[in-house]
């Protein structure tokens, strides 16, 4: 085993990282070597004992369960080793984090000769959850135990850790401009994700090529870096954008094998989902103004004043953060922070003592009395067991559903591990394999398995490779006027609201069923009028920023950028006319705008229409032999009870809003696109008419089946496209119909590309269009790259994406008009 370890460990140190984490396997042969003790091995012998004190993964993972089992052994004397003592067993168990390791420690407190040593493991330790009862019911007649309840109580686990330096030297690295996540954590690398230090070599490799080993030079010299940007974040809700970057800019956590944490990043403006990814992950993020920084500057930041100046004494304003945020540095993150203060009132109510007076405290606004509620504000407070919340307040709300996708799956899995959870407490949680079905890696199978059975194992349902895209699911699965979230910066639900986020959050509100919030500011979108013919609920998306930057609330340009969306809930009115698939189109786009969510105010009627439809096919998956069954069957259960009695919050007549944007759709005369390559930057079909095209994109979670149908009847006849056609159903259920409506051989006739049910070419980690290429899609962003090298992209509907095919560029709006005529012919 060490000799294969050790090889292993070479050919990675060779591309400068570090070696892989060990297998429950090598654990336990690494456990079975050193208890036979023989003298003739005793030479590999504290190579190995570091081996499985560093390089064993914490949590419930396969091989901390391994080892905590054969360390409790250890420490109870039932094995006996000269290579690790009773006291070193108790040590190492106390820095796995929690999980197996718990219940082990909470075991030896009832062992005289080690439960003083346990009890001080036990200490620091937060991640504890219903082990607490035991430790409960032990303190009433075990002094360790209660010794342990009390330290819980002080919350020693936060007092006694490290204290925060009063001031910070650092250099920065800065990169001007907007980065996006898939900047940081390439799409076509997503397959990597998992493996941190691996993943982190793309870090930066087209946006900012170089930065690694200029940010190499950095540390090397002594130095902290901290990295910059104007805008920083944008687009998916990859945790692994925010693993890469703290692995070039943080610090090795002790226990945690290639994992990182701590560092500082500046921004003008961040993205909210990466801004509380940061905080979770035990970054340091700043808004500042960045205008005054550029790369190589030496700059000291002091706290807890929160204050940055350059060397040569120039102040650098900072936006105020949260009052939290440094004890959420400190406990190395926003979630162990909150894990913990939790232990902590628990210990204080079981003592009835008084909770201690050491974390920080952040200010959170209640309702005034007559309090006025918008509709998403209504949501989340019952979520919470209140009538609404407002702007600001902190809270806590229950987490009914959670999406998993499989390019973030696999760290979803590492942090429901690392935060030692074996069972959901939310509702529902969904796994799917939208974004490597089609064309997936070796590697992906083992963790298309791996995701499976993470899933199942914990109570959650699993979809199957081909079964189609994750949102076009969950959203067959949701209760009304419930929150959830998503590993998915899409997870913007068309029922309810959801609020997505990385994955350490995501494992998060599955684990724990609920998860930390400060509700956001509301803005309201209006739309009034009936939509002019050819006009589509995709030029309703794009009407969003073409009248906000009429209104002087968006701009596009990235530098001292506007964007009154950014960080807000996007609440729409107006669109009773529309289904909840098609309603989707529009609350899925809000992702596009920055927005932390989406809630969309639909008659009871269509949404009770949705969710006879859904109960169909849920109980179809139960059929089919999906898993786990008990989920599904609970969930039809609760929609069943849900139509018994339809009915959906209501915003209250005057609730406040940041913003109010009214769109009259009878002002739009032809479609609007974003074109390239930015979702912002819209403009009318007339203002480019005629570009080339060279690829067309029909798919991803912005089409549903109506729009293929449609697409299906602009193509049936038609002469061989012009430009290379590609069109992914959303689902297998949306295939099966387009075959038997003979939709398939209308697309064949044309020279179109049938992708499998999925994500397809919208996120680009499989299927790529030719480098150069412009590009028409239905899909939901159009950033520098995603789709493929140096791509020009315009964002469209499917039928002028269509058109636009047949005819290899941009139509005319006449052309386009005359086309789309003959579907309501």
């Amino acid at each position: 085993m060490l000799s294969k370890y050790k090889e292993d460990a070479g050919a990675r140190q060779a591309q400068g990282i570090p070696a892989l984490p060990l297998s429950a396997g090598q654990v336990q042969e690494l456990t079975d070597f050193l208890g036979k003790d023989r003298e003739v091995r005793c030479q590999e012998s504290p190579e190995l004992v570091e081996l499985l004190a560093n390089r064993v993964e914490p949590g419930v993972a396969a091989a901390a369960r391994v080892k905590a089992a054969w360390l409790e052994k250890v420490a109870s004397g039932s094995v006996t080793t000269r290579t690790v003592s009773p006291e070193a067993a108790i040590a190492m168990l106390g820095n796995m984090g929690g999980g197996y390791n718990v219940a082990a420690l909470i075991r030896l407190l009832e062992q005289d000769q080690v439960a003083a040593q346990a009890a001080q493991a036990l200490k620091p330790l937060v991640k504890i959850y219903e082990a607490f009862d035991r430790v409960l019911a032990l303190s009433a007649s075990n002094i360790h135990a209660r010794a342990v309840l009390e330290s819980w109580a002080r919350a020693e686990w936060f007092t006694r850790s490290p204290a925060l330096p009063e001031q910070v030297d650092f250099q920065v690295y800065k990169v001007d401009g907007e980065i996006n996540t898939d900047d940081f954590s390439p799409g076509n690398q997503a397959q990597s994700r998992a493996d941190i230090p691996l993943h982190a070599t793309f870090f930066g490799i087209r946006r900012f090529p170089g930065g690694v080993e200029q940010l190499d030079k950095m540390r090397r010299s002594g130095t902290l870096v901290a990295f910059a940007g104007d805008v920083v974040g944008t687009g998916s809700s990859r945790k692994s954008a925010v693993n890469s970057l703290a692995w070039h800019i943080g610090r090795d956590i002790p226990g945690s094998p290639n994992k990182r944490r701590g560092g500082l990043v500046l921004a003008g403006t961040f993205a909210p989902i990466f801004y509380a990814t940061s905080r979770d992950a035990g970054v340091l993020p700043l808004e500042c103004e960045v205008d005054a920084i550029k790369s190589g500057d030496r700059i000291t930041l002091s706290l807890p004043a929160m204050t940055l100046t350059k060397a040569d004494g120039t102040a650098i304003r900072v936006t105020p953060p949260p009052a939290t945020l440094l004890d959420e540095y400190r406990a190395g993150g926003r979630l162990n922070l909150v894990i913990g203060k939790s232990l902590t009132k628990a210990a204080c109510a079981a003592l009835k003592v008084a909770e201690p007076t050491c974390f920080a405290v952040a200010e959170s606004p209640r309702p005034r009395p007559g309090q006025q509620f918008t509709q998403a504000q209504k949501m989340l407070g019952r979520a919470c067991g209140l009538p609404g919340v407002v702007p600001g307040m902190l809270c806590e709300p229950e987490m009914t559903t959670v999406l998993s996708q499989d390019t973030t799956g696999p760290m979803t899995v590492q942090e429901l591990e690392e935060l030692a959870c074996l069972r959901f407490k939310a509702d529902l949680y969904m796994q799917s394999f939208c974004h490597t079905a089609a064309y997936p890696k070796k590697v992906d199978l083992g963790r298309w398995e791996l995701m499976r059975q993470a899933a199942i194992e914990r109570g959650g349902v699993s979809l199957r490779p081909g079964d189609g895209v994750c949102h076009s699911w969950v959203n067959k699965m949701l209760l009304p006027d419930t929150v959830g979230t998503g590993g998915d910066s899409h997870t913007r639900f068309p029922v309810g609201i959801s609020f997505p986020a990385g994955s350490g959050l995501v494992a998060f509100a599955a684990a724990l069923g609920f998860m930390p919030l400060e509700v956001p500011p509301s803005v309201l979108v209006r739309f009034t009028g009936r939509r002019n013919p050819g006009i589509t609920v995709r030029d309703m998306v794009n009407a969003i920023p073409y009248f906000a930057i009429k209104k002087d609330l968006l701009t596009v340009p990235k530098k001292g950028k506007i964007n009154i969306f950014a960080g807000t809930i996007l609440e729409i009115e107006g669109v009773d006319d529309l289904s909840v698939e098609e309603a989707f189109e529009l609350s899925d786009a809000s992702a596009e705008r920055s927005a932390a969510a989406c809630a969309l105010a639909l008659p009871p009627e269509t949404v009770q229409k949705h969710m006879e439809s859904n109960i169909r096919e849920l109980k179809a998956l139960v059929a089919e032999g999906y898993e786990d069954a008990e989920a599904l069957k609970r969930r039809i259960a609760s929609m069943e009870a849900w139509l018994a009695r339809p009915e959906l919050l209501r915003r209250d007549p005057n609730p406040e809003y940041r913003a109010v944007l009214e769109i009259d759709l009878a002002g739009i005369t032809e479609p609007i696109l974003a074109c390239p390559n930015d979702p912002d930057d819209v403009k009318l079909l007339s203002e480019v008419a005629g570009t080339q095209i060279d690829e067309v994109f029909i798919g991803s979670c912005m089409t549903h089946l109506s729009h293929l149908l449609r697409v299906a009847r602009l193509l049936n006849g038609a002469p061989y496209a012009r430009s290379r056609i590609w069109i992914a159903p959303s689902t297998r259920l949306v295939r099966q119909t387009l075959q038997d409506e003979g939709c398939l051989s209308a697309f064949a006739q044309v020279g179109c590309r049938m992708e499998v049910p999925g994500c397809s070419l919208c996120m680009g980690n499989q299927a790529r269009v030719m480098p150069n290429a412009t590009v028409i899609s239905t899909s939901t962003r159009n950033f520098d790259n995603r789709m493929g090298d140096g791509t020009r992209v315009f964002l469209g509907s499917s039928e002028l994406a269509a058109v636009s095919g047949l005819l290899g560029r941009l139509p005319t709006v006449a052309e386009y008009m005359e086309a789309v005529g003959s579907l309501t012919a």
